[in-house]
């Protein structure tokens, strides 16, 4: 089988993404979706989305982690998918797409694609870090020197050690300004560190908020592959009207071959 691909990347987060209008794509094997996302036998990447027909949207999206397991919601792959659409011609520039979290919406200007994120009415303060889901669970934690920390090491020991093997993806966190924080994230279904997180960055900017950290409601976070922007409003315990802002970069297409 001959399959065409493309190649997204925000912020470093990196996608293979399929147009399956035809259903052309074998959903139920994990095999294969795990092995297009090998950085060393296949293509690459964080993750595998499906553009696809809805009944009820402009699109649908599909996602996998790059263990080929289908997935919880992904900021920067929605709004890599986005760019995709806009690509193909399926928008122009707003787009209303159904996810695996529900309905959202975003906007297209050039390479920005501003992407607005489920509400979030609970955020769970612990100890020494916040618990909360953005479309896929976070748990949030500050840290010295950051950029010097075994986010690897720790992160694993998180993931598995307090949420078990569904898992929670584990956001580091240094404050640089009084709306501003570096982030760096352990993500499950990667196993590993990848160079930004769209639910996670968005998880960090509410977390930041919640516990008193800024009182600003655009945050800007910093991570290894960029920079995004996160916006919000607070009104009786809840944050609503979440847009998560930044780059979505088409990084090259082609075809491969694969055995299905």
């Amino acid at each position: 089988m001959e399959l065409q691909f493309f190649k997204y990347q925000g912020t470093g987060n990196d996608f293979v993404i399929i147009d399956n209008r035809q259903q052309i794509f074998p959903k139920n094997n994990t095999k294969l979706v795990a092995a297009l996302c090998d950085r060393r036998f296949g293509i690459g990447a964080d993750g595998l989305i499906l553009l696809e027909n809805d009944n009820m949207a402009d699109f649908k999206m599909v996602y996998y982690n790059a263990d080929g397991a289908e997935s919880s919601m992904c900021g920067n792959g929605g709004r890599c998918l986005v760019a995709f659409a806009h690509y193909l011609g399926v928008i122009e520039k707003e787009a209303k797409f159904n996810a695996v979290d529900g309905l959202h919406h975003a906007t297209v200007e050039g390479d920005i694609v501003n992407l607005k994120m489920i509400d979030v009415d609970k955020i769970h303060e612990k100890q020494n870090h916040s618990f909360l889901d953005t479309g896929s669970p976070h748990h949030v934690q500050m840290v010295k020197e950051l950029e010097k920390f075994d986010v690897q090491k720790e992160g694993k020991k998180l993931r598995y050690g307090i949420y078990g093997e569904s898992g929670s993806n584990i956001n580091f966190v240094e404050q640089t300004n009084d709306n501003a924080f570096d982030v760096r994230t352990y993500e499950r279904g990667v196993e590993g560190e990848t160079f930004s997180c769209g639910t996670g960055v968005t998880a960090v900017a509410l977390a930041m908020h919640e516990s008193g950290k800024t009182a600003a409601n655009e945050v800007h976070i910093h991570t290894i592959g960029g920079d995004l922007t996160i916006s919000f409003e607070k009104k009786d315990g809840k944050y609503s009207n979440i847009f998560l802002k930044g780059p979505a970069i088409q990084v090259f297409k082609g075809t491969i071959e694969c055995s299905v």
